[in-house]
């Protein structure tokens, strides 16, 4: 009979994990063994299948059952592998930091979109990114947009931490502002943009508590709940976007779907005009804009 150290391939331990984890509740249990494996492993997830027969030694066994222990007991897998990627892009997370989510790569597509708008003139565009977080959204959008500047703002010191790391990472620190303080308060008075940017707290008072475990548990609130409605940061935000814009320059902030008519609501009481909501890839309303009109 084959001993314990025989039988525990990279093979065994993936299908014994992607198991376990099914029983305690993980939606990606496949997916959550590999990211696992390969960071106990120090390996790229693909290396993975080259190695599929391997018998691992002892040491990464270990780190793998203690990851696993804590995936168990509902703690994220990025911050337990230090990552998530976004936008195809690897961003540095860690328990005082939101993570990425792929719903707000619509974010940044319509912010793209108007960036890259930009006529004879693409290095004069820029944008703001309020409630920054991973600076995720920040760096996809300068990454994809070379020409464009910008500044970023988050409230947490913590949490700034990480976003200038990912800043540095993927070399747009030159080109985005990071700065520190509530919404816009850090900017100059005259400062304005022609695109502002958020993905702000926006889970109601009441649905706090029934969020996912790992989502209730780990990640920091203040980036989560946004008040009776959840909307009370998406109304900050829409009463100083006439202050921050260009004339003709857009607002555009990420929600929940069944928010997003009261969204729209909000943007065209602040004074914006064309305010409407945008549909992410599984066709639900998840990003609601408007522009600041010209005259």
């Amino acid at each position: 009979m084959a001993s314990e150290s025989d039988e525990w391939t990279v093979r065994r331990i993936l299908e014994w994990t992607t198991g376990y984890l099914r029983q305690h509740g993980s939606e990606s249990p496949r997916l959550e063994a590999e990211l696992l494996l390969s960071n106990a492993c120090g390996w790229p997830r693909i290396q993975l299948y080259t190695h599929y027969d391997d018998q691992l030694q002892d040491d990464v066994r270990t780190k793998m059952r203690d990851l696993v222990r804590r995936r168990a007991a509902s703690e994220p897998v990025a911050y337990l592998i230090g990552y998530r990627e976004f936008f195809s892009l690897k961003f540095a997370v860690g328990p005082a930091v939101f993570i990425p989510r792929p719903e707000t790569e619509t974010l940044v597509l319509e912010a793209l979109a108007v960036l890259k708008d930009a006529g004879e003139h693409p290095a004069e565009r820029t944008f703001l990114d309020l409630c920054t977080g991973s600076g995720c959204v920040a760096v996809a959008i300068a990454v994809n947009a070379p020409g464009a500047r910008g500044a970023a703002v988050e409230q947490s010191e913590e949490t700034l931490a990480f976003a200038r790391r990912n800043f540095e990472t993927h070399g747009v620190a030159q080109r985005v502002e990071l700065l520190q303080g509530d919404l816009d308060a850090p900017l100059a008075a005259d400062r304005r943009f022609h695109v502002l940017v958020s993905n702000p707290p926006y889970v109601t008072t009441a649905e706090m508590q029934s969020l996912p475990a790992d989502v209730r548990r780990f990640e920091p609130s203040a980036a989560l709940e946004g008040g009776a409605d959840g909307l009370d940061v998406v109304r900050r935000i829409a009463r100083l976007a006439s202050r921050r814009l260009v004339p003709g320059g857009w607002v555009m902030m990420e929600l929940s779907p069944p928010q997003a008519e009261a969204g729209v609501e909000i943007l065209t009481a602040a004074g914006l005009e064309s305010a409407t909501a945008v549909k992410d890839l599984s066709g639900a309303p998840r990003v609601i804009k408007a522009r600041l009109p010209v005259g």
